[in-house]
């Protein structure tokens, strides 16, 4: 088997929520939710606890909340996010020139030309992963290793969280076969459903219908990628300068959706699920577009190009409800899309006094990299890095009605006092995660 193709796909688990763990000692092995804290929030990320309540990315954070009331919502830090991101990519990089980034947290490595045998696949994951938790300080990575792209994304979700999968030469359609059909790139909940609706649970069931048969079910981009994916053909090389253009998530309905209250309903979902990915990869964008097909298969599609580039939930939810009002829908809609491009590095210059406000209009804001000079931020959003002169290190537990709640510990404390103060105190200011404890 030497010289074989052979495809690394590695996602960090739960990664913004795990590295919020890693750094709050009182939060580890308890449920954490990072994303927009206020009622109009989403959830970027769910620690594996909260997951278990059934929090997942994408979800409404009330929704969130009331799954699991005991979780501790948090507004995130995309500036310790970066830094993570980049040790772990650098970690990739010494293994192989062949990288392909997906996000922040998930990347493809080509190993080929390391003419690994089959057999040193696993002990060379393990090895991968081990590296990960030492130079991350505790954060853990799942790894999936097959002959294609699709194989070693899937592989990778099996063995979660901290494990890999190597798929075995040859054994491409009997791994496939025991998924449920869920499992597969694309595959969304209008998706799953009519596919239930025809009988097809998992991806073994799927062998048995013609292209043009899941085509007319999925429409022809969806039904003709999931005929290809279940027969294991995907002829894709990893991109290591892959430049993304827009980044878009579109529905095909189980059964077609009429009038604009339910279409309203319908894109939201959509919006919050394309913003987490914005947030996961890291990047804004400038450009909106909505895009509709009705029963009849006229596709029409709307764009609004803004003044800077954005990834703010408020603003994306606003630009696209409003593309969808001037589509003027009549007839029933088949399919409902929206997307991004524009697209430029994530921007944080005024992201903490623009986008982040305690009330009803929070978004999906990540606070921006603070100043090392010590400043007093414009409001105190839980989660946040905090310094004070006497008490030291330590982040935001709470804060309203002129006070500031924070408990004082840091990745390498124990689980530390809570103390409240004025928001005026002159000691207090915020922080930096990577001045802690140095």
């Amino acid at each position: 088997m030497g010289g074989a193709q052979w495809i690394m796909h590695l996602d960090l688990d739960a990664f913004f929520a795990a590295v919020e763990q890693r750094d709050k000692p009182s939060l580890r092995g308890k449920p954490v939710i990072v994303g927009g804290i206020g009622n109009r929030g989403v959830v970027a990320t769910a620690s594996y606890e909260a997951r278990a309540f059934g929090v997942r990315s994408a979800m409404n954070t009330v929704e969130a909340r009331r799954k699991c009331p005991q979780a501790a919502v948090l507004a995130g830090r995309f500036d310790a996010y970066t830094a993570e991101s980049h040790n772990v990519m650098d970690v990739l990089r010494e293994i192989s020139p062949q990288i392909e980034l997906l996000s922040l947290d998930e990347a493809y490595v080509d190993l080929s030309h390391l003419d690994l045998d089959y057999g040193d696949l696993a002990p060379f994951a393990a090895e991968v992963l081990t590296k990960i938790t030492t130079v991350t300080g505790g954060l853990t990575a799942s790894i999936g290793i097959a002959s294609s792209k699709l194989l070693a994304k899937i592989a990778s979700e099996l063995n979660k969280p901290n494990g890999s999968f190597v798929v075995a030469p040859g054994t491409d359609i009997q791994v496939l076969d025991h998924l449920p059909i869920r499992a597969l790139p694309g595959i969304g909940p209008a998706a799953e459903s009519r596919l239930n609706h025809v009988g097809v649970t998992h991806v073994k069931h799927v062998r048995g219908f013609e292209q043009l048969e899941l085509q007319d079910l999925l429409g022809d981009a969806a039904g003709s990628s999931l005929w290809r994916m279940v027969r294991a053909i995907d002829a894709r090389k990893v991109e290591s300068h892959r430049v993304r253009k827009s980044i878009g998530i579109e529905d095909t309905f189980g059964h077609d959706v009429q009038g604009l209250p339910s279409l309203h309903d319908e894109l939201q979902n959509l919006v919050n699920s394309l913003v987490t990915r914005m947030a996961h990869r890291g990047i804004s964008g400038r450009t909106i577009s909505v895009k509709l097909r009705d029963s009849a298969f006229h596709t029409t599609t709307k764009s609004s190009t803004l003044d800077a580039a954005t990834h703010s939930l408020s603003v994306i939810s606003d630009t696209a409800h409003l593309l969808l009002e001037a589509l003027e829908p009549r007839s029933p809609v088949r399919l409902l899309g929206v997307s991004v491009s524009g697209l430029s590095p994530w921007i944080q210059g005024d992201l903490f006094e623009q986008d982040v406000t305690l009330g009803e209009e929070e978004t999906l804001s990540l606070t921006a990299a603070p100043s090392r000079s010590p400043h007093k931020p414009a409001t105190w959003i839980t989660g946040m890095d905090v310094h004070h002169a006497q008490h030291g290190d330590g982040w935001v537990w709470g804060s309203g009605l002129g006070r500031v709640t924070v408990r004082f510990e840091t990745r390498n404390t124990a689980p530390g006092p809570i103390h409240t103060f004025n928001v005026e105190d002159p000691l207090l200011s915020q922080g930096h995660w990577a001045t802690f404890d140095s």
